[in-house]
Parts: structure tokens; sequence; C-alpha cells
């Protein structure tokens, strides 16, 4: 495929980003990193060129799983020790997922690390670009529950966007999506800033809330 002409201005960003100040891009709990012993970890920020602009790969978390049952995440996972670099496990992660060919994607630059403190993770966004999209589902329902490939141009509408408070008592922003459960806390942190570097994202209401469902 063709380079989307919305890619080099993301990576330019990116090139230039600075960890999100608090409360400002990302929730207050995901503070730029600075723990030398957190576990790495890294997520897979997948995007294609559809049609209507670009769209984002994203899954749901089985409802079994001991840690956010349910919640939707970028595929990723931890760092293992054959992994070369934040790329690697990414991609690594993926495949074993959501089936994603590591052929089909074309890596682009890792956005600065983020420590989540409730976890002890230091998490690096992987940008990548999808230049051979195809058909990917989950490998193992005991993990992965359904796979998401959710529009940006949906994501950034000022409709589908709010303010969540976490069960710590923080928030951050939050994205409802027809057909996919509410997006909070680091997917929807990392979606946020990946809308402003990109130039996609639109003014919306900060004040409205939006409810986490209780188990």
């Amino acid at each position: 495929m063709n380079e989307p002409d919305w890619w080099p201005p993301l990576l330019k960003a990116a090139e230039e980003a600075q960890p999100p100040v608090i409360g400002r891009v990302i929730a207050d709990h995901l503070l730029a990193y600075e723990e030398a012993d957190a576990r790495t970890a890294s997520v897979l920020v997948l995007l294609r060129d559809d049609e209507n602009g670009p769209s984002v790969l994203l899954q749901q978390r089985a409802a079994t799983l001991r840690h956010h049952p349910g919640e939707v995440a970028f595929p990723g996972g931890g760092t293992e020790p054959g992994d070369a670099d934040a790329a690697a496990t990414a991609l690594r992660e993926a495949a074993e997922e959501l089936a994603v060919n590591p052929d089909s994607v074309a890596v682009g630059r890792s956005l600065p690390k983020l420590w989540i403190p409730v976890s002890g993770f230091a998490v690096t966004p992987v940008l990548a670009l999808w230049t051979r999209p195809h058909l990917v589902a989950p490998q193992a329902a005991s993990e992965v529950a359904a796979a998401h490939q959710v529009p940006l141009p949906l994501l950034a509408d000022p409709a589908s966007r709010g303010t969540v408070t976490f069960p710590s008592g923080r928030s951050g922003p939050g994205f409802q999506i027809e057909g996919v459960p509410l997006i909070w806390g680091f997917t929807a942190g990392v979606l946020s800033w990946l809308l402003d570097l990109g130039g996609w994202t639109r003014p919306w209401d900060t004040g409205r809330t939006m409810e986490l469902e209780r188990h």
C-alpha cells in the first residue's frame, strides 16, 4: 500500500513527543517513566488507512482474567529475554494474541515509556503502520475475547469522549464507542495522546462523566 499522508506527520510528532504532563493528556495515574526497577512491557499501536481515515487495532481482554478482566487494550505485554527491542516485544505479543503477521507491519517509532505505578510496569507504545491488513482473531479465549478495529475519527468525535473516575479515585479520559466496551485507563490515555500527536483532537467536554461498570 502507499504510505498515507497522515503517517509522516505522525512520525515527526512522535519523534519530538515528550512524556505526557500529569492531568493534561494522560490520566494522572500514568506518570513519565521514572522507576529504574520497573518491569518493561510494550504495546502495539497498529494503525491502518481506511476509506474514512486511520483506524487502530484494539482487543478486549477475557472476562476471566485476574487482572483487568474484560477491558479494552492494545495488543502487547511484558518483555521476554529473546526480544531484541520494544518493537519486537509488541510484534510478538500481537502475533500471539491476535495472529497479526509481523511481515504485514511497518514499525514506525516508539513513544516515550510510561510508568504505571499500580502495576509497576514501564510501557513503551510502539507506533506501527499496517501495510497489508488481514483478518485477525483471538488466539486464546482465556486471554482475549475479541478484536476491534476502531476508526480514529470516531474516537475524536466529541460525542465519544468523556472523563472516567477510576476505582483509585483518580480520573482520566474515556471513550464510548458502539459495539466496544468503555475504553478507559492506560489505553484511553494513550489514544488521547495519539489523537493529539496526529492533530485529530477536536474540542470535547471534559466535564462529561462516563461510569465504569461495577462487578
